[in-house]
Formats: C-alpha cells, sequence, structure tokens
C-alpha cells in the first residue's frame, strides 16, 4: 500500500505581537477586582507563553479605551460577528498565502492536484480556497476541500484526508493550510475564567504538502480517541459577537485520564520509550504536563511543544504542525514519532509517524 509523506512544512505569523498589550488591557478590565487582577497576573506568569501574534495590530498606549490601535477593540463596544468576519476576510487571504510563499513550491506549484484548507475562526464564501487557488497560482483544476469548525485537532484530520488521497492516487500531491485568525473572537468581559482562555490564543498559518515522494515524514497510522462524559468541557458556538468559547478546567485532567486509557491504542502497542519524537499539540502548560504525566515522558520530549506555545501560544489547527515544523528542521532521520491533538469532543486525534531515512 502507498505511503504518504509530509514533504515539507512552512508556518507564518502575522507582523504584530500582541501578547503584552493584551496584558495590560485586561490589568485594565480587571482593575476594579484586586483579587481577581493579581489572580490573572500570576496565571498569565505561569502560563508559559511569553509572545502571540495578531492581524490587529496592538495600542501603543498602556492603558486606554482600545485594545488595538485602529480601535476594533473600544471597551464596552466590541464588534459583532458580520464585522469580525470582514476582517477575516481581509487577513486570512494574507497570512495563508504568505506560509504558502515560505514553502517555495516553483515549479511544483503545478503539480498541486488537491487543496485542503483548516480552519474554525472564519468562514465566507466563494472563500479562502478559492483566494489560495488565484493568488498562489494553483491550477483551476485543483480539488478542493474546507475541514470546517473541528477545532484544534483539524490539522491531524487534513493529514488523514490527504493520506487517503495519496493511497488512492499515487501520483497526488495535496497541499495542506491550516490558518486561524483566534483574535479575532475576543469578548467584552471582566470574567476571570474567560480572560484566562483570551490568554491563550494567537493567529498563526501552516502550510504543508503530502504527497508519495519518500521525503519528509511518513504518515503511518492514525487514531482518534473519544473520552466519554466530556462533551461539554470543550464548546465552540457562532454568536452574536463572535465566536463563544469554553474550555473547562478540567480539559487537562480528561486529557491525562483518556491518554493513560488508551495509550495502548494510540501508540499500537508500542512503549513510550520506542518513541523518538513527540509533537503534541500545545493546548496550554498544563495540557502539556497532563500528557507528560499520563505517558510518562522524560521532561525533554514536550520540548519542541513547550517551545512553540512560549513563542506563539495556542494557534489551533495550525500549532501542531508549527511542532511538526520544528522536528522537521531538527534534521531527524529514521526516527519513530507520535503526533496529537485534543479538542471538542473531548477528542484526542493522534498519528504515528517516522522520519524518511
Amino acid at each position: 500500500m502507498q505511503t504518504a509523506y509530509i514533504n515539507r512544512v512552512a508556518t507564518a505569523v502575522p507582523p504584530y505581537d500582541v501578547h503584552e498589550a493584551f496584558r495590560r488591557f485586561a490589568q485594565s478590565m480587571l482593575h476594579d477586582d484586586r483579587r481577581n487582577s493579581l489572580l490573572f497576573q500570576r496565571m498569565a506568569d505561569k502560563s508559559g507563553i511569553e509572545h502571540r501574534y495578531s492581524c490587529l495590530a496592538p495600542s501603543n498606549l498602556p492603558e486606554g479605551d482600545r485594545l488595538d490601535a485602529e480601535g476594533f477593540y473600544l471597551r464596552c463596544d466590541f464588534p459583532d460577528t458580520a464585522a469580525r468576519m470582514q476582517k477575516f476576510e481581509q487577513h486570512a487571504p494574507l497570512l495563508a498565502q504568505r506560509a504558502v510563499d515560505m514553502l517555495q513550491l516553483g515549479a511544483d506549484r503545478d503539480r498541486i492536484t488537491h487543496l485542503v484548507v483548516t480552519c474554525c475562526t472564519g468562514f465566507s464564501a466563494p472563500g479562502l480556497v478559492l483566494e489560495l487557488v488565484e493568488r498562489c497560482s494553483l491550477s483551476s483544476k485543483v480539488e478542493r476541500t474546507v475541514v470546517g469548525f473541528m477545532g484544534c485537532y483539524a490539522a491531524i484530520n487534513a493529514l488523514k484526508l490527504a493520506h487517503h488521497i495519496v493511497r488512492s492516487e499515487a501520483s497526488a500531491r495535496v497541499l495542506i493550510v491550516n490558518l486561524e485568525l483566534c483574535t479575532l473572537h475576543l469578548q467584552d468581559t471582566t470574567d476571570l475564567e474567560q480572560m484566562l482562555l483570551f490568554l491563550l490564543f494567537g493567529d498563526g498559518c501552516a502550510a504543508s504538502v503530502v504527497s508519495a515522494e519518500p521525503v519528509g515524514v511518513a504518515l503511518d497510522s492514525f487514531h482518534a480517541v473519544l473520552v466519554p462524559n466530556t462533551r461539554e468541557l470543550i464548546t465552540w458556538n457562532i454568536g452574536d459577537s463572535g465566536f463563544d468559547m469554553t474550555l473547562s478546567g478540567r480539559v487537562p485532567a480528561a486529557i491525562h485520564d483518556g491518554m493513560r486509557v488508551h495509550a495502548d491504542e494510540i501508540l499500537a502497542g508500542a512503549s513510550t520509550t520506542s518513541i523518538d519524537l513527540w509533537a503534541v499539540h500545545p493546548g496550554g502548560r498544563t495540557v502539556l504536563d497532563a500528557v507528560e504525566r499520563a505517558l510518562e515522558l522524560p521532561p525533554a520530549a514536550l520540548a519542541e511543544s513547550r517551545e512553540i506555545l512560549r513563542r506563539y501560544g495556542n494557534m489551533s489547527s495550525a500549532t501542531v504542525m508549527f511542532v511538526l515544523n520544528r522536528l522537521l528542521g531538527s534534521g531527524a532521520c529514521g526516527r519513530t514519532g507520535c503526533a496529537m491533538s485534543f479538542g471538542p469532543g473531548l477528542i484526542a486525534e493522534t498519528l504515528l509517524f517516522h522520519t524518511a531515512a
């Protein structure tokens, strides 16, 4: 049976680092509640995140009624969903094109047969897929698929789809784009739990090519784990003022329990010590801690995931591809690996892979 390979990965983020600006804004929103303000500051310091990027330029004012320079987010006057989707249509194609351009496809762009886009932070029609065909000079005959609203684990599902395509069409070359503009969904709130949720997320895009060419990362097998009685822990709904997220504090414990119970299935009977490379979606510091404890991994195993969290935060579906990109860049050949992402359900989507010799 034909093996599919991730031949290359490229990543891109918008130009604006907004992490410190958001921290200042959140502190100003909580200034009437000293206890919660101090708690937010303490949790932010422990988050493991130092940078997050946005398509919106931050305000230069240390305090004030606007979070961004343009005034898209004004205190007590946050935009409705329509305005947020207009911003998505404006900024998403630019970031996606930048990531694809960084793949340096050259003449290979004429060989792209399929385009798969994952996104849960913006929708429009004819939309991002056709924009990419035009902007990246892809064939008008390219087959197009959108994996929408699946959250952080969508990239694994896109790889699974590409895996099936290549196994059925040996000449197929699949371009995958994982694009998320998470910062378009900040809510006007003084709720501490929501503020800490917004502290996690940033904008980012990953692009990759999957084909039968034996270069890069071989996609060996996939496995999905549905953790029972966790349906309400992660939700993502379209509201009048952007998309509304619930991310329960019980998520890390649920992931921990799911990993412990299903480790043998995820690893296809192999031991964790036989896995050389771990590409775990950094949904947050506590999520990585939960996986590390459940699988009894040494601290160094998730170093690349923690570094992506530190540098970019959680970029939803794009994030695990940022981790895989770092692993590919390390030049590790002939090594085994496991990738995993978590999202609504609560579901863990997992992938076993090996790097081409």
